[in-house]
C-alpha cells in the first residue's frame, strides 16, 4: 500500500486544516439536507424510546417478560386472540405468538439491545482503527508493513463465519450483547485502520505537520495535536455507516439463533421466532424488520449526509439562500 491508496469509505475525501469546514458551515451545509436532518430525527426518537423503555413499559401496564396465556388462541397453537395480533387498549401492538408476551413493551427494551451493540461495537471499531492506523501511519517501514498485512488480513476474513464461530463457542452463561460488541469490534476495525493510514500517510507530508516535528513534538503529539483534527471528517463519515452495518449484523447473528438469547428481547431475536408465524400472524413479522429498515435507513442518509457536509467540494453542491435567488433571478 502507498500514500495514495484509495479509501475504502464510500465518498470519504482527504481532510486538511485548510480545507476542513468551520462548525457553522457544516451545520449550514447539513441543514440544507433534509433528509439527513430526517435521518437524524429518527435516530434521536429511537434513542429515546430506548431511553425510555421502563417509563413507556409502566405507562402501558405491561412487562417485557410476563405471559399473557388468555391473548393467545391455545386451539389454534397460540394465534393472538383478535386482530392485527390483538392490537387493543391493554396491548397497544398486540401480542407475540405463542407466548402472549407484549409486543409494544418487548419492541421498545429491544431498542435497547440492538442500539447499544450497534453504537458499543461500532464505537470498539472505530478506536482501534484509529489506533491501529496511526501506528501504522506514523510509524518504520517495519511497523507499517505489519501493520498494513495485518489489516488486509481483518478485511478479508469473513466476519460473518468467525463471528458464528466464537458465538457457539462461548459459554453460555456469558453476558450475549457484551460477547456481541466484542466479537463485532474486533473483527471489523479494519477499514477504519485502512482510512486512518491513508490519510495520515497524506498528512504527515503537510508544511504545517512538518514544522510541529521540528519544532520537537513528538510523533504522537503530532498525531494528538495536529492529526486527529484532520482526520476528523473521514472518520466521522465512516462512522455513521458503520453503525448501521452493526445493527444488521446483531439482528443476523439473532436470527440465526446465537445472538441475543430469549427472553431478553431484540429486534433481530424477536424476527427470528417470527418467521414460523409469518402466516398466522404477519404484524409480528413486520414490526421488529419494519424497524432495523427504518433504523439503518435512517442513519445511512445521515451518514451521508454528514459525508457531504464535510466535503470541502460540497459547497458548490448544496447552494446557499443567496444562490438560489440569484439562481431564480436568472
Amino acid at each position: 500500500m502507498t500514500a495514495t491508496d484509495p479509501l475504502t469509505a464510500p465518498g470519504a475525501v482527504a481532510a486538511t486544516p485548510a480545507a476542513a469546514p468551520g462548525a457553522r458551515q457544516v451545520w449550514r451545509r447539513l441543514r440544507a439536507r433534509r433528509a439527513a436532518l430526517a435521518g437524524a430525527c429518527v435516530i434521536v426518537l429511537l434513542a429515546l424510546m430506548a431511553l425510555a423503555a421502563p417509563l413507556l413499559a409502566a405507562l402501558e401496564g405491561q412487562d417485557p417478560d410476563a405471559y399473557h396465556a388468555d391473548a393467545v388462541d391455545s386451539a389454534l397453537g397460540g394465534v393472538p386472540i383478535g386482530s392485527f395480533g390483538g392490537i387493543g387498549a391493554d396491548h397497544w401492538l398486540g401480542v407475540e405468538p405463542g407466548t402472549g408476551r407484549d409486543l409494544f413493551v418487548r419492541l421498545v427494551y429491544g431498542a435497547r439491545i440492538s442500539l447499544g451493540v450497534g453504537l458499543a461495537a461500532t464505537a470498539v471499531q472505530v478506536i482501534i482503527g484509529i489506533g491501529v492506523g496511526l501506528a501504522a501511519g506514523l510509524g518504520n517501514r517495519l511497523l507499517d508493513t505489519l501493520l498494513s498485512r495485518t489489516t488486509d488480513v481483518m478485511l478479508a476474513l469473513p466476519s460473518l463465519v468467525f463471528a458464528i464461530a466464537l458465538l457457539a463457542i462461548v459459554p453460555a452463561g456469558f453476558p450475549r450483547p457484551v460477547l456481541l460488541v466484542l466479537v463485532l469490534g474486533l473483527l471489523g476495525w479494519g477499514g477504519t485502520s485502512r482510512i486512518v493510514r491513508a490519510q495520515t500517510l497524506t498528512l504527515k507530508s503537510l508544511d504545517y505537520v512538518a514544522a510541529a516535528r521540528l519544532g520537537g513534538s513528538g510523533r504522537w503529539r503530532v498525531a494528538r495535536r495536529e492529526l486527529l483534527p484532520s482526520l476528523a471528517a473521514p472518520v466521522a463519515t465512516y462512522t455513521a455507516l458503520l453503525v448501521p452495518s452493526n445493527i444488521a449484523s446483531e439482528a443476523g447473528l439473532s436470527f440465526l439463533g446465537i445472538g441475543v438469547k430469549p427472553p431478553t428481547p431484540s429486534w433481530g431475536q424477536m424476527l427470528s421466532s417470527a418467521t414460523t408465524w409469518y402466516q398466522a400472524d404477519p404484524t409480528y413479522v413486520l414490526l421488529p424488520a419494519g424497524l432495523i429498515f427504518v433504523t439503518v435507513f435512517a442513519f445511512t442518509t445521515l451518514g451521508d449526509g454528514i459525508r457531504t457536509a464535510l466535503d470541502p467540494r460540497a459547497a458548490s453542491r448544496v447552494p446557499g439562500r443567496a444562490r438560489r435567488r440569484k439562481e431564480a433571478r436568472a
